[in-house]
């Protein structure tokens, strides 16, 4: 059996034994979708969201990037994080990151990745030059790309509040509250790193008036 094959497979061994536990699992999702959360987390494929923290299909709205970066020129994100918060209407926004990141890895080094995956990267490194002094003032390259995953992700809960789409969100509706976590594969624990609840105070020179 080829290996597209095996997933197929396992596609309809896995829907069967939904159906098995729950003749109506499936006719549920069909129609409604109500997920309290967004994620944005990295592609990697050792970082699965509803595996690691345990959620059915519906209960969270996912997009997956390198490195689980915000960029405000990144038209997919962008229109998921619109679809998420004005029709979905999202309670929480997660940017979950992880320890042993390639990207942040790819972001630290000097080696040339083509020009798609360079202009990438160049954002993680933007946020490395900025704390370059905190950074490689650390002991050994581990605890480097630790702290600069940790940095990324707080930067990019930051990119959220800096949107138009968050800042309306908070003025009309008091959410979502953004939370920012890393993911460690050593032992399958999020920790949480950064918190903004809805509304809260960010740099006046990001903020949009009459919203």
């Amino acid at each position: 059996m080829k290996p597209y094959e095996i997933l197929l497979q396992e596609n309809k061994e896995w829907a069967a034994k939904k159906l098995a536990e729950n003749p109506a699992y499936f006719e549920r999702l069909v129609h409604v979708q109500t997920p309290e959360f967004l994620w944005i987390g990295c592609s990697d494929s050792r970082v699965p969201p509803d595996q690691i923290t345990q959620t059915d299909p519906g209960e969270i709205f996912i997009h997956r990037n390198v490195a689980n970066l915000v960029v405000n020129t990144d038209v997919n994100l962008m229109s998921v994080l619109d679809f998420a918060v004005n029709h979905l209407k999202v309670k929480h926004i997660v940017v979950c990151g992880h320890y042993g990141c390639g990207g942040i890895k790819a972001a630290m080094s000097n080696k040339d990745y083509n020009q798609a995956l360079n202009m990438w990267l160049q954002n993680i490194k933007d946020i490395y030059r900025i704390h370059r002094k905190e950074i490689d003032e650390l002991q050994n390259e581990e605890q480097k790309q630790k702290f600069l995953t940790e940095l990324n992700v707080k930067e990019q809960v930051f990119n959220l509040a800096k949107t138009a789409i968050i800042q309306k969100a908070w003025n009309a509706d008091k959410r979502p509250d953004l939370h920012g976590w890393v993911y460690d594969l050593h032992d399958g624990i999020i920790h949480p790193i950064v918190e903004l609840n809805a509304g809260t105070d960010i740099d006046p020179l990001y903020e949009f008036h009459h919203l």
